[in-house]
């Protein structure tokens, strides 16, 4: 029997066909080495790792070593290992002798299944697409041919803006608890840091589940307490509340912790036996087996140039201030709290980082390629699969348009009607000049005059373009821009 080798993105039982296989684990410190990763994301993937070691046992073989090539020398029987997520990879393995390259798994849809879907498209994939492909595929929230509720999505129903209050009254999300593993990994990554291995962030307790068991349980706990009031908040930005009510399973599933089919089903069976929203139920199935599979399939149906599109030149680096996390540089409430909040935790929910983050890059122009790092290593369920199109493709247009319909840019409006930020801070979101000027507001103009030739034209940007052309103001905004540059806000 072949000695089955998981990488640290592969760790859930569905990795494995039989309980009794042997396991290849390897800690590779040159992985480490190569990128500036956060100190929680680099403390949850080597726990990962090494509890997944524990649990296994004398099945496993656990090797620390500089590279993955040298570890593999130390192994003598023949070793297979389902197809890697990033192309480095996926080359790598394929170059090694006596290593036998398995289909993915970790994902719904099947490479064969998306291509067969894509191919017989014409013009630009687009997800609602897909998804409703994979719903009527894997048989999912559907009831003969039709979808459950006569919709395939419920996504206009799930835009509430925050509770006024600023509290939403759910659970929060059960913490792992630390062990003697996490100590050790804690120890570990001091002493590399002493010997000059660079890590931004802040180190703190785990947050995030290291192993199926703890994956499982805040699977569970979300489909029991968290669920119904995820759908109608799922864009909505609090200050006094980071996680709302996502599941915050994002790493769990990429690193291989849970089977997304099972969160699927386990999501129907919530909305077919104990009555939970549907349109909660829809909007968390969507974001599983439609984006998620769906930025996966994209990574690899597009060649492998797609990562450095930059259609829109852009051209300035990503600011030391950003890559370091330095909230307190920042003054702008929402980019500031945000930015705290991957200082903080390593994760912060997919609004922020699109209509924060992303939005606050691509009206300044900052590069894609650097963007795509940074979210690679800045936070805990970042791998290139899922920050290529996430960032080129949808949150910095680079491609223009392969994979979304226009730009998703917007100035101060989308921010205070989504989130509780603008009320007290500095900036006004209703103004884009002056030294009060919102820099959403005022970046969102300046975007659009400066890639009015590049946007191609169509219907959801067109009224847009009108206010343009009306504004008087366009040139003096576009000169208070150049001069901010790409000082913190």
């Amino acid at each position: 029997m072949s000695r089955r080798w998981l990488f640290a993105d592969q760790l859930g039982p569905h990795f494995l066909d039989d309980r009794r296989q042997p396991v290849l684990l390897i800690e590779s410190k040159a992985v480490f080495r190569r990128r500036v990763y956060h100190r929680q994301k680099a403390h949850l993937i080597l726990s990962a790792l090494r509890h997944r070691a524990a649990e296994l046992g004398a099945q496993a073989t656990y090797l620390r070593a500089e590279t993955y090539a040298e570890g593999l020398r130390k192994v003598r029987e023949p070793v297979e290992v389902c197809h890697p997520t990033s192309r480095r990879a996926l080359e790598f393995v394929r170059r090694r002798d006596g290593v036998t390259v398995l289909p993915p798994r970790g994902f719904v849809t099947s490479l064969d299944d998306f291509a067969e879907w894509a191919g017989g498209r014409s013009g630009a994939l687009r997800m609602e697409a897909f998804y409703r492909f994979a719903r009527e595929h894997h048989r999912v929230l559907v009831d003969g041919d039709e979808p459950v509720g006569g919709r395939w999505s419920l996504d206009v129903e799930n835009r509430e803006p925050p509770p006024k209050d600023g509290r939403l009254a759910v659970p929060a999300p059960p913490v792992p608890k630390e062990d003697d593993v996490d100590a050790e990994v804690r120890a570990d990554l001091d002493r590399w840091e002493r010997e000059g291995i660079r890590f931004v962030g802040r180190d703190g307790p785990r947050r995030f589940p290291a192993t199926a068991k703890e994956a499982q349980a805040r699977l569970r706990h979300f489909l029991r307490h968290r669920l119904p009031a995820f759908g109608p908040y799922e864009d909505a930005m609090l200050s006094t509340d980071p996680w709302l009510a996502h599941s915050v399973l994002s790493s769990s599933f990429n690193l291989g912790l849970l089977d997304p089919l099972d969160a699927v089903r386990g999501a129907e069976k919530a909305y077919r036996s104990q009555g939970a929203p549907l349109a909660s139920v829809e909007g968390f199935v969507r974001q599983i087996l439609g984006w998620r599979d769906f930025v996966w399939h994209l990574y690899w149906h597009f060649d492998a140039g797609w990562r450095r599109s930059n259609a829109l030149a852009a051209r300035r680096p990503v600011p030391g201030w950003f890559q370091e996390l330095d909230a307190d540089a920042v003054q702008a409430h929402c980019l500031s709290d945000v930015l705290a909040g991957v200082r903080d935790h390593g994760w912060v929910h997919h609004i922020p980082r699109l209509m924060v983050l992303g939005n606050y890059a691509l009206q300044r122009g900052w590069r894609p390629a650097e963007l795509v790092e940074w979210f690679h290593t800045r936070f805990v369920d970042g791998y290139e699969w899922v920050m290529t199109a996430n960032v080129v493709g949808m949150s910095q247009y680079a491609d223009l348009g392969r994979m979304t319909t226009k730009p998703y840019v917007s100035g101060g409006a989308y921010v205070n009607r989504m989130s509780d930020y603008c009320g007290g801070c500095r900036y006004d979101p209703r103004k884009r000049l002056g030294a009060d000027a919102c820099p959403y507001t005022a970046g969102y103009w300046a975007f659009l005059d400066r890639n009015r030739d590049r946007i191609p034209a169509n219907a959801r940007m067109a009224r847009t373009m009108k206010q343009l052309d009306r504004l008087a103001d366009v040139d003096r905004l576009v000169a208070q821009e150049r001069r901010r540059g790409n000082d913190a806000p």
